[in-house]
């Protein structure tokens, strides 16, 4: 019998992480010999746990808040893409130096992609927010060649940081001001954690958006956010935010067990189904 392959999730908080269901779900459906575990590590814990990753047995890990970007100085090699973010989440080993990673850019578009296969790349785009999620979806974007991505944040200065970091085809736009901006907008990101269960709404009127505009919100506790009912009432087209965390894993999966696994209905219903329990 072959040696068993093991790989988990970190974080701190950690007991949220749907991760575990994710890779146990397309193990058990491969019938491979390997687990998927999650591990609660303090921030504090960080690099001496990241030293012993070979010596704990395992190939590899995905990691989650609070650890994405104070991993980076303690890899071997950081991937262009991982780079670019200022994140990572999934290390890997290739002989034998620790890789950091970030497969959140190939998430969110693969997602996106499968969803809204309708969605021009040749039209603006408009993103609600300015943290960890967002720069991953700006590399996104501008890896798929849009011409033009508006970027507005409660607080003006993240949004002007992104620009600096990103170039020129970002443009801060005043938080107040960017309703004034929706009718140009034919693919509207919400990258923050308003309207997710037990936090404020997002507080927007998406009225003047194109015939034919995407609404895709990253948040998917609840499933179906506020701004994806009022988007749906208007016949755009809405993307939920748990596409992006089932795809977000395929390559982590792949690069630790050698099977490149599908996101398939039963895997997204196995998910929906635990999120409707919690």
């Amino acid at each position: 019998m072959s040696v068993q392959k093991k790989a988990g999730v970190i974080g701190w908080p950690i007991e949220q992480s749907r991760s575990p269901l994710i890779h146990g779900f397309w193990l058990s459906t491969y019938q491979m010999n390997g687990a998927y575990e999650k591990f609660a590590v303090k921030p504090e814990e960080l690099p001496e746990y990241i030293s012993n990753l070979k010596n704990n047995g395992l190939e590899g890990i995905n990691l989650t808040i609070p650890h994405k970007e104070t991993v980076l100085p303690l890899v071997d090699e950081i991937t262009p893409t991982a780079k670019a973010i200022g994140a990572a989440n999934t290390l890997y080993f290739a002989d034998g130096q620790l890789i950091a990673d970030n497969t959140d850019s190939y998430g969110f578009l693969k997602h996106l992609g499968t969803s809204a296969p309708n969605w021009q790349v040749t039209q603006p785009a408009m993103i609600i927010g300015a943290g960890g999620a967002a720069r991953a979806i700006i590399h996104a974007l501008l890896s798929a060649g849009v011409p033009e991505i508006l970027i507005t944040n409660r607080t003006a200065s993240r949004a002007e940081t992104l620009a600096k970091d990103f170039g020129p085809k970002l443009k801060p736009i005043p938080w107040q001001e960017k309703e004034q901006h929706l009718n140009q907008t034919h693919l509207l990101v919400n990258s923050t954690s308003l309207g997710m269960q037990g936090k404020p709404e997002l507080d927007l009127d998406i009225s003047t958006l194109p015939a034919g505009a995407v609404v895709y919100d990253i948040v998917y506790v609840p499933l179906e956010t506020k701004l994806l009912k009022a988007a749906k009432a208007q016949s755009l087209t809405p993307v939920d935010g748990l596409g992006m965390l089932l795809h977000q894993a395929v390559p982590g999966f792949e690069l630790w067990f050698g099977v490149r696994p599908a996101v398939t209905e039963e895997l997204y219903k196995l998910i929906t189904d635990d999120l409707e329990h919690t």
